[in-house]
């Protein structure tokens, strides 16, 4: 009988997998959500490195503020001139400056980050400069938090064409993103090993690199307080970066960066946790069925290696993925799903909710040589410069630790505030796994569950910790929450950056 049900579970498994692979591949672009996908899938069946993140890997950065070699003020200068965005492509426009260009990373392997940066929509030099971090890994942030969530523009139906954004964070700070690591975007490398291979402990490393160094092109931001933000697999990248931050600033004894908080969004924190939480949505949103659940909750331990748990674990999980994959966006499990693919003559009306098909329009755009031309960007020959928004060139993810929890008590440690916001209609990183996340931190409660508003609605859900930790749902929000609920996610940020609470009152 065992037999028999090991042999029906490897052709279903065998089934499903030919289904997921066409479900994945089928489309002209690679998306934010296959990524995460692809990833964990990848994680649960290999032998990477999970140890605990450890910022004295990074003694031997050379911070370039110390360097004797330094690069002049005027050259800087130029670099900064040259990197001025005096428009678009199709762009409406605007007052505020933008800048696109590439900052160097290591010289001697010839790898460069691109970056995107729009200042504030009013001046103010008190205003703060924030980092905006994709996850994946190797999704760009250019390609969503730029021109699909927060930023001042989105790309439309034509893919020549932008509009503005009413509700982009550059009405609150400063916001910069990069395409990171090395092999997003237009990110790129001369060492092919550095397109191959990555990880978290060399992501953050070169985060913190390219931080330094832009600040030398943008002194005028060197002291400004600095947030870093993100979604996703950001949830790594986020604290990881800023522990390094935290951990050269104590060492140098002074505040070489000004770091002042972290906001993570529907975040992949806590390995365990987030994958109960996942199966839990599921069911609770009638999208598996509750016997279904039960047996994942009870003979799946999500702590070993997929090829490790039991049969009926995995009998269990291909049935969950079968009820799911193809019939509804699981980033977004009320959202329309994507069903023409194709660039239309003239821009559709703008809707403030993210269009599904985004993701086609944006890569269309990016690859537009006069848009690139524009942006300062993809200045080399290198075989895999043409613009993706998740990169295929990542093949090798090397280290991931199971858990950045240990990251978040340290911040609160140090004054660091921390916060974490999860859209509600998510079902990959969905509110129940960060709530059970959370959970297992065990910290003292400061204000209760409670609902938050935003002009006389509903804006979600939050409950404040002890330490400066805050956690806050985004009703009607997938996974991108700035590209579903840009209104709310405004407000979010708003009061993320000034340290006051969500209000409570219509």
């Amino acid at each position: 009988m065992k037999s028999t049900t090991t042999s029906s579970l490897l052709l279903v498994t065998l089934f499903l997998s030919i289904i997921i692979s066409q479900i994945i591949n089928g489309g002209a672009t690679k998306t934010q959500s296959d990524t995460l996908g692809q990833f964990y899938k990848l994680k649960k069946n290999s032998n990477i490195d999970k140890s605990h993140f450890d910022a004295s890997n990074f003694d031997d950065l050379h911070i370039a503020s110390n360097k004797k070699n330094v690069i002049s003020n005027y050259q800087e200068d130029l670099k900064k001139a040259n990197d001025r965005i005096q428009k678009l492509p199709g762009q409406p426009l605007v007052k505020f400056e933008q800048y696109g260009g590439y900052v160097t990373i290591d010289e001697s392997a010839g790898r460069a980050f691109y970056y995107y940066f729009v200042e504030a929509q009013r001046f103010n030099k008190s205003l703060p400069l924030l980092l905006w971090l994709n996850g994946g890994p190797g999704c760009s942030s250019l390609a969503y938090g730029a021109f699909q969530e927060l930023g001042p523009f989105r790309v439309n139906s034509d893919g020549k064409t932008l509009h503005i954004n009413n509700f982009a964070w550059n009405h609150a700070a400063n916001v910069l993103f990069v395409e990171s690591p090395a092999g997003v975007g237009f990110s790129y490398s001369n060492t092919s090993s550095d397109v191959k291979t990555g990880g978290d402990r060399k992501t953050a490393n070169d985060n913190y690199r390219f931080i330094i160094n832009w600040l030398e092109r943008f002194p005028e931001y060197k002291d400004r307080d600095f947030y870093i933000a993100g979604e996703s697999y950001a949830g790594h990248y986020v604290p990881q970066l800023a522990h390094t931050i935290l951990y050269h600033n104590k060492k140098a004894n002074k505040n070489i960066i000004n770091l002042k908080g972290i906001l993570i969004g529907n975040a992949v924190i806590n390995d365990e946790t987030d994958t109960r939480g996942m199966y839990e949505y599921f069911a609770s949103h009638a999208l598996i069925s509750d016997e279904v659940e039960a047996v994942i909750q009870k003979q799946c331990k999500f702590t070993i290696p997929e090829s490790e748990e039991s049969d009926e674990c995995k009998m269990a999980e291909t049935i969950a993925a079968y009820d799911i994959h193809g019939h509804i966006d699981i980033y977004a499990i009320y959202a329309p799903l994507c069903h023409n693919t194709n660039l239309t003559s003239m821009p559709k009306r703008p809707s403030l909710v993210i269009d599904p098909c985004s993701d086609y329009y944006t890569t269309a755009y990016m690859n537009r040589p006069d848009v690139q031309k524009a942006l300062h960007a993809n200045v080399t020959n290198i075989k895999y410069s043409t613009w993706q928004s998740c990169s295929d060139v990542l093949t090798n993810w090397t280290d991931s630790p199971s858990t950045i929890i240990p990251l978040l008590t340290e911040f609160m440690a140090n004054d660091i505030r921390v916060w974490i916001f999860s859209g509600d209609t998510d079902g990959r990183v969905p509110v129940t796994s960060t709530k059970k996340s959370i959970k297992i931190m065990n910290l003292p409660v400061k204000t209760p569950w409670h609902p938050w508003f935003l002009n006389g609605e509903l804006g979600g859900y939050t409950q404040v910790y002890k330490g400066d930790m805050t956690f806050a749902t985004v009703r009607g929000a997938g996974h991108q929450v700035p590209g579903y609920e840009p209104a709310r996610a405004l407000s979010l940020i708003m009061h993320f950056l000034d340290g006051t609470d969500l209000p409570e009152s219509k």
